[in-house]
């Protein structure tokens, strides 16, 4: 499908160095493969959106009932929050480029995101981050939901487990999202 620049951004989601610490070797070339779609994006004058998962100090926003986020709450209880949700270095946002801080892990989930997308008229989402079967899963199916046009960089994109992120990006998400690597989206005109 052809892209409307105009009514395009690129979300670039959970790339903080708190997140990315967890895998250092792993990761160096996500961080790359988001790079260049940042700077493609940037030059083509698509705005790039920052989505942060994070919390207040003590974790207020944590229930004990949540089985995924009570445990980084334990995990995080001594950790500067303030460092751990900041953008890493090498993608950090620039000028007056957006970061949307969510509470869960959908985009969506606490923040204010489709405000800043109705604001700005964005229909398409361009989807990259860490981690495929986190934030990508459940940034796409929601926004799927929203009739939002979706597209998926796959090599920006990064899970843990190998074969989640190989079913995802070439069997689930190309239901709801056209799914390719960077070098086509920079290739796209």
């Amino acid at each position: 499908m052809e892209q409307d620049k105009q009514h395009t951004a690129l979300l670039v989601m959970d790339m903080q160095a708190g997140i990315l610490a967890n895998y250092p070797k792993e990761t160096a070339p996500l961080v790359e493969n988001v790079k260049k779609a940042i700077d493609h994006a940037r030059k083509e004058g698509i705005p790039v959106i920052y989505v942060v998962v994070g919390f207040r100090n003590g974790f207020p926003e944590i229930s004990m009932r949540n089985k995924g986020f009570s445990a980084i709450k334990d995990r995080m209880a001594n950790a500067n929050l303030e460092d751990w949700m900041k953008v890493h270095d090498s993608v950090a946002p620039q000028g007056s480029e957006v970061t949307v801080y969510k509470r869960r892990i959908s985009a969506f989930a606490g923040s204010d995101l489709e405000v800043i997308l109705r604001a700005q008229e964005i229909r398409h989402m361009v989807l990259t981050g860490i981690a495929t079967s986190g934030v990508v899963l459940s940034t796409l199916r929601e926004a799927a939901d929203k009739d939002y046009q979706l597209s998926v960089l796959a090599d920006a994109c990064y899970d843990a487990d190998e074969e989640i992120h190989r079913v995802l990006t070439t069997k689930l998400f190309p239901r709801q999202a056209d799914v390719m690597n960077v070098d086509e989206w920079v290739g796209k005109k």
